[in-house]
């Protein structure tokens, strides 16, 4: 039987290793491989000084390497023997070679130092609409990636058309249309990587004039709109949830009308029944399409649950999800419900084919929709998110201060007035907090919500989801002896 080249095995051994062997011009040809030997020599040296090959790391054998460089092996092993007498390199048989304890930068590459950004020093996490890190159903999520890569024809691993995977578009379908009531075809359906880039896509497509939003929301979310010169409006919030009556005496008559129906974000309201139909007939009546944003659809606890308001005018409703807070913010899967005379305009817009999305997992997502072991997963995070949200009320309704906002979702809103949410949200920074403020996410023009007494009133915003499973009881005992501090013998009443 006859081996194969040298180069042919080489090509299947060791690692690749970049190392500038280039000689000078006008340097005389006589002793080339001379020249050459010490030039490795002296690049692998200058690699290991600055951080280029850090302390440890293994180098490919010589004979990859020689094959690499088209060098001569006895070239490469000499250099290496030498490295490793001057202690730049060790070898242990089986081992291989590998740069020696002590030697280099812990630097990269030999880049000057880079500015490093501080942030600030968070002891007590309570972040706005985010998941607990440790609910992410890591063995259902590898089963379901194996089962998805190791089953996909090979056409799933080349280029995807603009609207994403067909076997996730078709499983969230079926998904939405149980857990939600939302009523879409497969075909209907554009996956995005999150609400914000369908929001994006949205704006730079179809609303580039004007839009209406709630008068409490996410900035970003506007952002996403006026980036593309829209004017956007402000709806005002009260407790009943976004005042859409208010909407015909807008002017200019906003193009789209962006809501947060089944739980009001921030504020934590669903949009009351009579309000849901006269938004309804106001989008028909108008010929204008609505913006649905499912948050926290699916995170209830205690009140009935309140369906897609798309379910209502699937022919006038956009309506947009994601996981980032039922499975995780770092699985960027999201998705638009169209209705079917805007799918073509918002899929070709994207471009000929997916640009942004990971495919792989969108194959893993669809499997956990199809293996029931998505729907578990929620009905465990229902149940892990919901014992947190009673450990809070009852903390603090022991020191009197009352929430609003908890029936469903991962934050809880404290009604407290203006001027405590300022001197609250300015002391967070040097207390360890990370907190929100209801105020703060106000759109400028608009009317603040009212408390029970008529007045104006602002709120701090707890995330209950993100604090550790460790510290959680302590970090909620310190947002109690912080707004202790600022309340004092003060006993709030929910709204």
């Amino acid at each position: 039987m006859t081996s194969d080249p040298w180069s042919a095995v080489a090509e299947r051994l060791g690692t690749d290793l970049f190392l500038d062997l280039r000689i000078e011009s006008d340097a005389p040809t006589r002793g080339r491989s001379a020249q050459l030997r010490a030039r490795l020599a002296d690049e692998l040296r200058g690699a290991i000084a600055d951080g280029r090959l850090t302390p440890g790391m293994r180098l490919p054998p010589y004979r990859s390497l020689a094959a690499d460089l088209g060098l001569a092996r006895g070239t490469v092993s000499s250099v290496y023997s030498e490295l490793v007498a001057e202690g730049w390199l060790t070898a242990r048989q089986g081992a291989g070679t590998a740069v020696a304890t002590g030697f280099g930068s812990p630097g990269p590459a030999g880049l000057p130092p880079a500015t490093a950004v501080s942030a600030p020093h968070i002891a007590h996490d309570f972040s706005l609409g985010q998941p607990n890190t440790s609910q992410f159903p890591r063995s259902a999520w590898i089963r379901s990636m194996r089962r998805a890569v190791s089953t996909a024809d090979d056409a799933a691993f080349g280029p995807t058309l603009p609207n994403g995977s067909e076997q996730l578009r078709v499983a969230l379908a079926g998904y939405l249309a149980r857990a939600r009531g939302v009523r879409a075809h497969p075909d209907q359906i554009v996956l995005t990587t999150s609400v914000l880039s369908g929001l994006e896509l949205l704006a730079r497509t179809l609303f580039q004039e004007s839009v209406a939003v709630e008068a409490y929301g996410l900035p970003f979310f506007r952002d996403a709109f006026t980036r593309h010169g829209a004017a956007v409006s402000a709806i005002p919030v009260d407790h009943d949830g976004a005042d859409v009556g208010a909407l015909v005496d807008l002017n200019p008559k906003p193009q789209t009308v962006l809501l947060t129906p089944s739980h009001q974000s921030p504020v934590g309201v669903s949009l009351a029944p009579k309000r849901r139909s006269t938004l309804v007939e106001w989008a028909r009546a108008t010929d204008t399409f609505l913006i649905e944003d499912d948050y926290d659809g699916e995170l209830r606890y205690d009140r009935e649950p309140v369906g897609a308001l798309q379910a209502l005018a699937p022919e006038s409703i956009i309506y947009t999800g994601s996981v980032s807070k039922s499975l995780s913010p770092s699985v960027r899967i999201g998705w638009l419900v169209l209705p079917p005379q805007l799918v073509s305009t918002i899929m070709w817009a994207k471009g000929m084919r997916e640009p942004d999305a990971s495919i792989v997992d969108q194959l893993a997502l669809a499997d956990m929709i199809e293996s029931g072991s998505y729907d578990k997963h929620i009905r465990s995070s229902r149940q892990f998110y919901r014992k947190r949200r009673q450990v809070l009320i009852e903390s603090l309704d022991a020191h009197g201060i009352a929430t609003l906002g908890i029936a469903a979702g991962l934050h809880a809103v404290i009604p407290v007035p203006l001027d405590v949410e300022a001197s609250v949200l300015a002391a967070t920074y040097e207390r360890g907090f990370s907190l929100g403020g209801l105020d703060v996410l106000r759109h400028r023009d608009a009317p603040r919500l009212r408390g029970t007494d008529g007045e104006p009133t602002g709120g701090i915003l707890v995330g209950f989801g993100t604090p550790s499973v460790s510290t959680f009881d302590e970090d909620v005992t310190a947002l109690i002896d912080l707004l202790d501090d600022y309340l004092p013998k003060r006993r709030l009443r929910a709204e």
